[in-house]
């Protein structure tokens, strides 16, 4: 699964209000739901809260990657925000979060689901792209720097 292909231009979102873990994904729960009809935004909210609630997805140096299997989902979704402001997000090394990456996931993609995060993870690890990502101006630059991260990754991976 190509990670680019799952994640269009208008669902990396740019300057989103924070406020609480909570509050973003709820935002990200209507967001989604609203442009994908398949999927009701309580449904993708019990989901996304039930996964925080086995542990933290926040992986430390302001990134989280909430994640969920869905019924509803055809096809795995991404989505990116970059927040206005970090958020305590529980994450591992305790500092709060200023950029999320959703995954959900169809209710049966096991491989899928585990190599999409693996891939998310090893992006977003890298620390010069969190700060190209964190510099971005635009959403569409936000956009183009994260499209560009993905490629990278994908051709020194094979």
């Amino acid at each position: 699964m190509i990670l680019e292909s799952i994640l269009p231009p208008e669902r990396a979102l740019f300057g989103v209000a924070g406020g609480s873990k909570k509050r973003v994904l709820e935002f990200f729960s209507t967001f989604i739901a609203q442009n994908t009809p398949s999927l009701d935004s309580q449904e993708v909210f019990g989901r996304l809260i039930g996964r925080e609630r086995l542990g933290s997805t926040g992986i430390g140096n302001g990134v989280a990657i909430p994640h969920a299997r869905n019924p509803h989902c055809k096809e795995p979704i991404a989505g990116f925000l970059r927040l206005q402001e970090p958020i305590d997000f529980d994450a591992t090394d305790g500092d709060p979060v200023d950029l999320i990456f959703v995954l959900l996931v169809p209710e049966e993609a096991d491989d899928a689901h585990l190599s999409l995060l693996a891939q998310v993870a090893a992006i977003m690890n890298d620390s010069a792209i969190r700060t190209k990502l964190r510099q971005a101006q635009t959403q569409r630059q936000l956009y183009d720097t994260l499209i560009e991260a993905i490629r990278q990754h994908d051709n020194s991976a094979n």
